[in-house]
């Protein structure tokens, strides 16, 4: 009876298996089965204003997720470091004579949520709302009112300010703040992207209503914004919505174009002097932008160095062989104008000195040989069972809409990124890292007690600065 019972259980299991026509049943399928690039149906068209528009049909939730995406980040400052950050914090503070309570009861009443960002190249603002008309539209219109036409109140401008202002004060008081800021200002100098996007203590006191007012009238405008659409409305709903949103905003067109970024011909040291028990150290250069046609063997190159956790060579090497710091990593950063090549390590006082010169040998080392076929090969795998979660849930693809828009990516951008991964080789990561990073032309800058030595052989005079200065 038992041996029976196996018996039919074997059929019934052998059965199900064949009645599953995805499930690979031979070594050929298994081989073939890969990780699919994610599939979006993104439809794009304009509106009369001038705004992009990225619009997904999701059905999956009874939700609509919307996100404006501005060319209103922090390089748009000019000589008001902090600039677009405070506009950005002030949207949702008042409009139209609606008080912040006003506007934050106005959403929450409407089971909706709402929020707005600064960052260097952009400035969002997003809502998530139920897609059901009564619910969509009250919600749709308060956003319209609240990031077309703030009020910008002198009393929120002065919370915020002072909170802004605190926050720079305690950034006195950590050092990561503290080097982040200084390697900043030594990879792009004067460009746009120098300054922190946060502000100084200088220019944050200089910065009055009328500067928010006009920085929103130049850089809100329906022709200087992406619109992502993201949930359970149709094409003709989104476009009203899109184009009742792009009415909402000032009237005008993009941005220019900000200069590329310059890659630094030499090696630039800087050191912070900060009383601390662990030295931190940043070093990097520029060295791609949004739209490098080397971008995925730089990402994958990367993730192979020191972007991909604890399986990549830097956290090996540096911490898990020699236990010189505590955490180390590796990444590309692609934005509009530039984008910077950065490790970033953080080790006991004592080890600073070998962290810095055996990181330095495997960037090195890397940039000579490239990664081994066995370690692109893992990489691939990781990346490509990892692409499904990029779009997992509407949240996730607003971010992506919002990105591809931007950017001016290709529609299919997320499936070209698939398989430029799947035909990678080791040769197209060794000539990407080669012409992208010079390991002797880095900027390196570190806070702690004492600066860190350099390779004997590469010797360079440090410029020591107190870590107090903002």
């Amino acid at each position: 009876m038992r041996a029976m019972k196996i018996a039919i259980l074997g059929v019934m299991c052998v059965g199900l298996l064949a009645g599953c026509a995805s499930f690979p049943a031979s070594e050929r399928q298994v081989r073939q089965a890969e990780p699919a690039a994610p599939e979006l149906d993104i439809q794009s068209w304009q509106t009369s204003g001038g705004a992009r528009v990225m619009f997904v049909q999701s059905e999956a939730l009874p939700m609509l997720d919307v996100r404006l995406v501005m060319n209103a980040g922090g390089a748009r400052d000019g000589d008001l470091p902090g600039l677009a950050a405070m506009t950005s914090a002030l949207i949702g503070e008042g409009a139209q004579g609606l008080s912040v309570d006003d506007i934050a009861r106005g959403f929450e009443d409407k089971g909706a949520q709402f929020s707005s960002g600064s960052y260097q190249d952009m400035a969002v603002v997003s809502l998530r709302t139920l897609s059901e008309p009564q619910w969509r539209d009250p919600a749709l219109t308060l956003l319209a009112r609240v990031a077309g036409q703030p009020d910008f109140p002198q009393d929120a401008l002065e919370r915020i300010r002072t909170q802004m202002l605190q926050g720079l004060k305690m950034e006195r008081q950590v050092p990561g703040p503290q080097v982040q800021k200084a390697y900043q200002k030594q990879l792009f100098g004067n460009h746009p992207y120098g300054h922190a996007e946060g502000g100084t203590l200088e220019s944050l006191p200089r910065i009055q209503r009328q500067d928010l007012v006009d920085y929103h009238q130049r850089y809100y405008t329906a022709g200087n914004t992406v619109i992502a659409l993201v949930g359970d409305v149709s094409r003709a709903q989104a476009e009203r919505i899109a184009q009742r949103l792009s009415d909402a905003l000032p009237q005008g067109g993009a941005a220019p174009a900000l200069p590329r970024a310059r890659t630094l011909a030499a090696r630039k040291v800087e050191h912070l002097t900060f009383p601390s028990t662990q030295t931190h150290i940043l070093l990097g250069n520029q060295a791609t932008w949004r739209g490098d046609p080397d971008h995925v063997a730089l990402y994958v190159g990367n993730y192979i160095l020191g972007g991909g956790g604890f399986a990549s060579l830097l956290t090996q090497e540096v911490r898990e062989k020699r236990g010189y710091v505590y955490g180390i990593s590796s990444y590309f950063k692609p934005m509009a104008a530039g984008g910077p090549f950065t490790v970033q390590l953080q080790t006991a006082n004592d080890n600073a000195s070998d962290a810095l010169a055996l990181t330095l040998d495997q960037i090195r080392r890397f940039i000579a040989e490239g990664p081994s076929e066995e370690e692109l090969a893992m990489a691939k795998d990781n990346i490509l069972g990892g692409m499904a979660l990029e779009t997992a849930d509407n949240s996730d693809i607003i971010g992506q809409l919002g990105a591809i828009g931007f950017y001016d990516l290709p529609l299919n951008y997320l499936q070209q990124f698939n398989q430029q991964v799947r035909d990678l080789t080791v040769a197209d990561i060794q000539a990407a890292m080669r012409k992208a990073v010079d390991p002797d032309h880095l900027a390196i800058v570190s806070i702690g007690p004492e600066a860190p030595g350099l390779p004997a052989t590469q010797t360079v005079k440090s410029n020591e600065s107190q870590g107090k200065n903002q």
